[in-house]
């Protein structure tokens, strides 16, 4: 086992006589006739990868489903899903062609006269454009879309150099400067690549084209490996911006070379020879052993990509300190640093985590790339572990602060997420121009094609497989076609209104009646829940836990989930200054914010903190079919409250305000629905009173 004590020398040398994990027996296809028993030929199986692909990753608990083994049918995510394909993903092409994205590529190769436009990081724009495009073909071909990422693949790859470089920012003028030390922190160039592959491997993985991965590899084969890391003849290497971690581990898994694992460990463990200051480590989250971090600090994304690539990396080699350093730095994230949204990163400045319970409403930031990131690392958590605590973090960030960063008509998008906001510019920042929050172009416009790649790869967060049967995590009509570990066919069909309803029931049919355990997940918000397999109940079904259901089950049987939809008021703890004395109102696994366009006693209220809601009495919940394209509507009893004498800023607390309460009803609509109107004032934590 390595840990940070090795030298930097001899834990690569160690890592690259470690033996290659055996490889996991791939038995069976989809199942289409429920009887999948003879294995594919090998030719086939670069298919059957999951969002990352566990199949021959030992320390998994859990292995990943393929995105093409589940179909989302219609409900809450379908409408979303749709909306990704068919206006999202189409618009964001356009938007990126017309802010010469794609120019940068052509001009290397005699296309395009244009000048380099764009940040250091605009090639990574193209890549999750990819990838996202690479997930949608996984759930389906779209011959349109997949012949114009075809395009632009061979524009990309026409543009790389006999060396294997590719990056078109450094190139002229500012080719002397690839790979210095400080082009490593700031440069992105290994960032930019990370996401080459992530994109590349997603397409191949739905097309079998490997032109695009075969220029990754060439990267890393030709330029990367023989350059840089631990040797005498080689250069120091830092990621700058934690993501090329997770995409060298998924390289691994994809080709089984050794070398791009043994590289990712290198890479996270530090190289001691680009000197850096404390502030470089604290704000990259990376450049010292990722096993002497002890919370969560600096640049957000950054953060939550090195916990992904860590992550990986112990999934791959079971190294007991990452895992422990791994659940330390989570401890930290849930118990101080996550927002109720489960959006992550507090202040602009940085765009970084702040100090314990450091969580403001109308700065947060909680960009959407960063919450993302935080959903990448709990399914990565939830894979080495197989613990529910993790789906439900998943869960959160999914229905909220991800869900939150796209419009709902697909062409625009959320940079940061705050959890108030007044479009008057009291809460704006560089990301809210003239006060709008969703805007469908950022100069930096890594959270767009984020938010696309998240959707289209949804199906592959639903299911997991494990030896002794298979887990359900999120709820939806869904229809999922997929096998044991022993090769036998299993087809798992949900019918349900989630997350309006908490009913759902689960139809299981195995292709030959066997002996397994279904493991259905109980939501950590959920008190009171009951379970019924074939109409008989089930004792057990505890708020974040896996219930395990063991038994034989044949072909049709059914388990009956009903979860406790009462609205739920949160409180925060007394440390998080911003939410002292107010509340915040959950409903299932969707959190609810009020915009001022939908209150009442609008002229009486001149600011949001005058709604003041009263617990005397509990809110009602009922379905909009009509509004904000069909959503749930929470009505909470409360008060305006409006002081008669406006007595300044300040006044002796001696002093009565006497203010004039109101009594009235506040409208309540999910946060990921806010700020799709006229533009109004918004918050999610209310104030509020018991009486």
């Amino acid at each position: 086992m390595t840990t940070h004590h090795l030298s930097r020398r001899t834990f690569l040398a160690a890592a690259a006589g470690a033996a290659v994990p055996p490889a996991f027996s791939r038995a069976g296809g989809a199942l289409a006739s429920l009887v999948p028993n003879s294995p594919p030929s090998s030719a086939e199986n670069w298919k059957d990868a999951g969002v990352i692909d566990l199949s021959r990753s030992p320390y998994a608990k859990l292995k990943t489903v393929p995105v093409h083994a589940v179909v989302i049918e219609e409900g809450f995510w379908s409408q979303r899903r749709r909306t990704n394909l068919d206006s999202s993903i189409p618009s964001m092409h356009d938007e990126l062609v017309a802010h010469g994205r794609m120019n940068n590529f052509l001009r290397l190769i005699g296309k395009s006269s244009a000048p380099q436009t764009g940040p250091v990081y605009s090639d990574s724009d193209i890549y999750k454009w990819i990838e996202a495009v690479g997930f949608s073909l996984q759930s389906g071909d779209q011959p349109g879309l997949r012949q114009t990422a075809a395009a632009m693949i061979g524009d990309v790859v026409a543009s790389q150099e006999s060396d294997g470089y590719l990056d078109t920012y450094y190139v002229g003028d500012r080719k002397p400067l690839r790979m210095l030390y400080p082009t490593q922190t700031t440069g992105h160039e290994l960032y930019n690549m990370g996401h080459l592959l992530q994109g590349a491997i997603a397409y191949y993985r739905a097309t079998g084209n490997r032109d695009l991965l075969d220029a990754g590899i060439r990267f890393i084969d030709d330029f990367l490996l023989p350059n840089y890391g631990p040797g005498p003849n080689q250069k120091g290497i830092v990621a700058g911006h934690p993501e090329i971690e997770m995409a060298l581990v998924e390289l691994y898994r994809t080709t089984g070379k050794r070398q791009y694992l043994d590289l990712a460990g290198y890479i996270l463990h530090g190289d001691p020879r680009i000197p850096l200051r404390p502030q470089q480590i604290v704000y990259m989250f990376c450049g010292i052993p990722f096993t002497d971090r002890t919370r969560l600090e600096g640049h957000a994304v950054r953060a939550m990509y090195a916990c992904c690539g860590a992550t990986d990396y112990y999934l791959e080699t079971g190294d007991a300190s990452y895992w422990k350093t791994l659940n330390t730095l989570w401890n930290d994230l849930t118990r101080h640093q996550i927002y109720v949204t489960g959006g992550v990163g507090a202040r602009e400045t940085g765009e970084a985590f702040g100090d314990p319970y450091e969580l403001p409403n109308a700065r947060a930031y909680g960009e959407s790339c960063a919450a993302i990131g935080n959903m990448m690392w709990n399914w990565r958590m939830l894979a080495a572990s197989g613990e529910a605590r993790f789906a439900d973090v998943i869960e959160r960030a999914l229905y909220n602060g991800i869900n939150s960063g796209m419009s709902l008509d697909g062409k625009t998008y959320c940079y940061r997420n705050p959890l108030a906001f007044d479009p008057s510019g009291d809460s704006a920042d560089r990301h809210t121009p003239n006060g709008k929050i969703r805007n469908p172009w950022y100069d930096t416009t890594c959270c767009p094609p984020n938010l696309e790649r998240t959707f289209a790869s949804l199906p592959g967060y639903f299911y997991s497989t494990s030896s002794d049967g298979v887990y359900v995590h999120l709820y939806d009509n869904s229809e999922m076609n997929w096998r044991l570990h022993d090769g036998n066919g299993l087809r798992i069909t949900q019918r349900t209104r989630y997350p309006s309803s908490g009913d759902v029931k689960l139809t299981v049919t195995p292709g030959t009646p066997s002996e397994f355990t279904v493991y259905v997940r109980i939501p950590g918000w959920s008190p009171r829940n009951t379970v019924k397999v074939n109409g008989s109940a089930i004792p057990g079904a505890h708020p974040g836990e896996y219930l395990p259901i063991h038994r034989r089950w044949s072909a049709n049987d059914t388990i009956d989930l009903s979860f406790d939809m009462t609205v739920q008021p949160l409180r925060a703890n007394r440390a998080v200054n911003d939410d002292r004395g107010r509340i915040a109102l959950q409903r299932g696994p969707i959190v609810f914010c009020m915009e001022k366009l939908d209150q009442q006693h609008q002229e009486e209220a001149k600011h949001m903190c005058d709604y003041v809601a009263r617990l005397d009495a509990p809110a009602e919940s009922h379905f909009n079919p009509d509004l904000l394209q069909g959503v749930m509507v929470l009505e909470q009893p409360g008060t305006v409250v409006s002081p008669t004498i406006d007595r300044g800023l300040y006044f002796p607390v001696t002093e009565s305000e006497h203010p004039t309460e109101t009594p009235t009803t506040l409208s309540l609509i999910p946060y990921y629905a806010w700020a799709n109107r006229a533009p109004s004032p918004m918050q999610v934590w209310i104030p509020y009173t018991k009486v």
